[in-house]
C-alpha cells in the first residue's frame, strides 16, 4: 500500500510541476538557463519545498485523530471513492507552489535579448575645465528664461554643465564621452550611447572633485585622444571647454593636439569668457547672502586657435550661455556622420512568470482541501 501511495505522490508532484512550469517555459523557453537571480538568498527558501511536501502528505497521517477498534475488516471491505486516491494531490500542489514562489522572490532577470541597430553618428569627447577660474560668475543662463537661485548668481561651471546636459539631451546617435581636468585630467565617461548615465555624471560635477589649482590643457587633450584611439567612426571630435591658459600638466597643449590628430580627431576649442575682470563669490554677508569680489583670470585665445587649426577644427569664444550653446551645435554641423552598430541589451524581470503559477497552485490547494477532499473529523 505504501509503495502505491508513494507512486501516486510522485505522479502528483510531476503533474503539479507541469502545471506550474507550463507557462514560464512556453513564454521564455531556453532563456531560463541564462537568467541572473538578483536576490540569491531567496533560493534557499526553495529547499523548504520537500519539507512542505512531507508535512502536507505522509506527515499529515501522524496528526489525524485515532480510534481503537476491535477489527478493521468492515473498513477493508467497504467501498473506496476516488477522493481516497486524491488525498495527497493538494500537498503536491502546495510544495511545488512554495518552490515557485521562492524562485520568484529571488527575482530572475533575463539578459538574453540584445538587439543590434545600425546608427549614424559621431564619436565625441567633451573635455571640461574644472580649474578654479570656473567659479567666476556668468550671469546669462544656460536655459532661456531660467532663473538663478535668489541671491546667488550662476558660475561658469553651472552654465557649462547646463549647456552640456542640453547638448547630450539633443543627441540621438552620437557616442559621447567626457573628460574633466584641473591640475590633472580624468575620464568621467568613455564614449557611450547611454545618455541618461552621462547626464547623471555631468550633473554631479563640482569644482572640488579634483585638484583645481591648475589648468592642464595638454594632459586633457591627450586623455581625450586616448578615448578615441579605438573608435571606428569616420568623424571624431574633441570639444575643449576652458576659460584659462595652460599652466600645469606633463603634456604640452601642442603635443596634445598632435595626439588627437594622430587618431583622426579634430579639436574644437571653446573659450568661456573674454579675459576681462569678473565677479567671484567670496563668502556670505551677515544676512547669509553671497558676497562678490572682482578677479582676473588670464586666457590664451591664441593657443586655443593654434590647437584647433593643428587638427583642422575651429575655435570659438563664448561670453554667455547662448553663445556657448550655439558654438557646440556648430561643431556638429561641421562634422560628417558615419554609420556604426550599437548593441543594446534589454533586461526583463521574469518573476511574474513564476509568481502567478505559484499563487494559482496555492489557490487549488486551498480549494481542494476545503471542498472536494475535506476530511472529517
Amino acid at each position: 500500500m505504501k509503495g502505491r501511495r508513494y507512486g501516486l505522490l510522485a505522479f502528483y508532484v510531476a503533474l503539479a510541476l507541469i502545471l506550474g512550469l507550463a507557462w514560464p517555459l512556453a513564454s521564455r523557453g531556453g532563456e531560463w538557463l541564462q537568467v541572473s537571480f538578483q536576490q540569491k538568498w531567496a533560493l534557499g527558501l526553495a529547499l523548504l519545498a520537500p519539507a512542505v511536501l512531507w508535512r502536507a502528505t505522509v506527515g499529515a497521517d501522524a496528526r489525524l485523530p485515532r480510534l481503537l477498534l476491535g477489527t478493521t475488516a468492515p473498513f477493508r471491505q467497504g467501498p473506496r471513492g476516488p477522493r481516497a486516491w486524491l488525498r495527497d494531490l493538494p500537498g503536491a500542489f502546495r510544495a511545488v507552489a512554495v518552490g515557485l514562489l521562492a524562485l520568484a522572490l529571488a527575482r530572475p532577470v533575463s539578459l538574453l535579448r540584445p538587439s543590434e541597430t545600425s546608427e549614424s553618428g559621431i564619436d565625441i569627447v567633451l573635455v571640461l575645465d574644472l580649474s578654479g577660474s570656473m567659479k567666476a560668475v556668468m550671469d546669462s543662463q544656460a536655459k532661456p528664461g531660467g532663473k538663478a537661485p535668489k541671491g546667488k548668481r550662476p558660475t561658469r561651471l553651472d552654465v557649462a554643465k547646463d549647456v552640456i546636459r542640453d547638448f547630450i539631451g539633443r543627441r540621438k546617435t552620437d557616442r559621447i564621452g567626457a573628460v574633466v581636468f584641473g591640475r590633472s585630467a580624468y575620464v568621467l565617461a568613455p564614449p557611450t550611447l547611454d545618455y541618461q548615465l552621462l547626464d547623471t555624471l555631468v550633473s554631479t560635477i563640482e569644482l572640488d572633485m579634483i585638484d583645481s589649482t591648475g589648468t592642464a590643457i595638454g594632459d586633457a587633450l591627450g586623455v581625450g585622444a586616448a578615448r578615441l584611439r579605438r573608435s571606428t567612426a569616420r568623424s571624431k571630435a574633441v570639444v575643449l571647454l576652458t576659460d584659462g591658459d595652460s599652466n600645469a600638466g606633463s603634456v604640452a597643449p601642442e603635443y596634445g593636439a598632435r595626439l588627437a590628430q594622430s587618431v583622426g580627431s579634430k579639436i574644437y576649442t571653446i573659450q568661456i569668457g573674454s579675459g576681462d575682470d569678473v565677479d567671484v563669490q567670496d563668502g556670505v554677508d551677515i544676512f547669509g547672502q553671497p558676497k562678490y569680489v572682482r578677479a582676473h583670470f588670464p586666457v590664451n585665445p591664441e593657443l586655443l586657435r593654434k590647437i584647433a587649426q593643428t587638427t583642422g577644427g575651429e575655435s570659438y569664444v563664448a561670453t554667455d550661455a547662448e553663445a556657448l550653446r550655439k558654438s557646440m551645435h556648430d561643431v556638429l554641423d561641421k562634422l560628417e556622420k558615419t554609420r556604426f552598430e550599437a548593441q543594446l541589451a534589454s533586461y526583463e524581470d521574469l518573476f511574474p512568470l513564476l509568481l502567478l503559477p505559484g499563487t494559482l497552485l496555492l489557490a487549488l490547494d486551498a480549494l481542494l482541501r476545503s471542498w472536494l477532499l475535506r476530511r472529517f473529523p
